[in-house]
């Protein structure tokens, strides 16, 4: 109890110093757990975003970015497909569900898709989830310019039902390209925290028939989200359309196809870590510093506390103590430091993507790395420990004139 006495003491006499080297441990802690659940929790997030679909069948080229196109409603459409090729596939015996969209337009810088029904009405974009309106509100009718709001386009842009809008031409919102038709919202989707809520709908056919659009391609989709009856259903359509075909492509499976994109920012997320690490270990060397330049205004005190008895050993194990304690102190703040950094990083994903990442959720590095910081900081006392450890008793008992 007299050990912890002297650290506490220490502590407070020292308070802006422990203030600052604690602000810094818990800024590495935060930094250090935030990379590490957002690289994990994302990579896990997004591969199991699907919204309810197998498969992906586009133009022929890449199926990342055919998936982040139809799935994510990122990137560009790698092209068209005839209306013709979404008919034979909603037709085969192997397919369970098959669902064209088409996009080109946005309003205000959010992306309409122009859909069926059949994605209301059939799809399940978690198992047994279908879409569902806000009460007041109703899915669009297929013939009519109807439009249905992903909640958080609803709430960034204060549309509600009955309100009216006039689309844009392009993925890109520019004032000048804003079309003639006026369509109207007649529901809000309820939050399915996927990329849906970020997606303005509307009926195919309105997207198809937009004025500005070319009326040789009026018929076309841009994708189709297939639901398949089994796994091997798969592996035979991938053959046919991507290696016997050469005309369409099949993102088969999704969530594999996802992982490619992570496998193309692993360099970043190893950047990332490595930021982590050396902030860890600055923060490690503050904590060093902190008390290594404080050893020569307590020699006086280390030679009193020797002459009254206390060991070489005592004394070292203040030393490494205080060191300890400042970091334990950092690593607490550095789990609340850890949660404001995560709701941003989830806040700005969510923005960009429509996918929900959660900060509350467990994971292993928030006990690892706070342990760590504090097995770090206690190393880090060992140096003006030994210095403590040297200290000479006669000599630093001499009264001071």
């Amino acid at each position: 109890m007299t050990v912890l006495r002297i650290v506490w003491k220490s502590l407070r006499q020292h308070a802006l110093s422990t203030v600052v080297t604690s602000v810094s441990i818990a800024l590495a802690t935060g930094l250090w757990i935030t990379v590490w659940v957002t690289k994990n929790q994302a990579q896990a997030t997004f591969a199991s975003v699907n919204a309810g679909f197998d498969a992906v069948l586009g133009a022929r080229g890449s199926q990342l970015q055919l998936v982040l196109n139809a799935i994510f409603h990122l990137e560009a459409s790698p092209g068209n497909l005839p209306f013709t090729d979404y008919e034979d596939i909603r037709k085969d015996p192997r397919v369970k569900l098959a669902v064209p969209i088409a996009v080109g337009d946005n309003y205000q810088g959010y992306r309409l898709v122009g859909t069926l029904s059949e994605l209301f009405d059939k799809a399940e974009y978690l198992p047994g989830q279908r879409f569902q309106v806000a009460p007041g509100g109703r899915f669009f009718d297929p013939q009519r310019r109807e439009a249905v709001v992903g909640s958080f386009v609803a709430s960034r842009l204060g549309l509600r039902v009955g309100d009216t809008f006039h689309p844009y031409h392009g993925l890109i919102f520019n004032e000048n390209d804003r079309h003639a038709e006026t369509y109207v919202v007649v529901g809000i989707l309820d939050p399915s925290n996927t990329p849906a809520d970020r997606v303005i709908w509307i009926p195919l056919a309105g997207i198809q028939s937009m004025s500005g659009h070319d009326p040789k391609s009026a018929s076309d989709v841009s994708a189709v989200l297939v639901k398949l009856n089994s796994a091997m259903a798969g592996h035979q359509m991938e053959q046919m359309y991507n290696k016997q075909g050469n005309r369409l492509t099949l993102a088969w499976p999704i969530g594999r196809i996802v992982v490619q994109l992570f496998d193309k920012v692993a360099w970043f997320e190893r950047v990332l870590t490595l930021v982590s690490y050396l902030v860890a270990l600055v923060a490690a060397g503050s904590v060093l510093a902190s008390i290594y330049n404080s050893m020569n205004e307590r020699r006086r005190e280390i030679a009193i506390l020797r002459a009254l008895g206390a060991r070489r050993r005592v004394v070292c194990s203040i030393i490494v103590l205080e060191a300890a304690s400042i970091a334990t102190i950092g690593a607490i703040l550095g789990l609340a430091m850890y949660l404001g950094l995560m709701y941003g990083v989830a806040g700005v994903v969510r923005a960009q993507t429509g996918v929900v990442l959660n900060p509350l959720a467990w994971a292993p590095v928030m006990v690892w790395a706070p342990a760590a910081m504090i097995l770090l900081g206690a190393l880090a006392g060992v140096v003006p420990a030994a210095k403590a450890y040297r200290t000479d008793v006669a000599e630093h008992l001499v009264p001071s004139s």
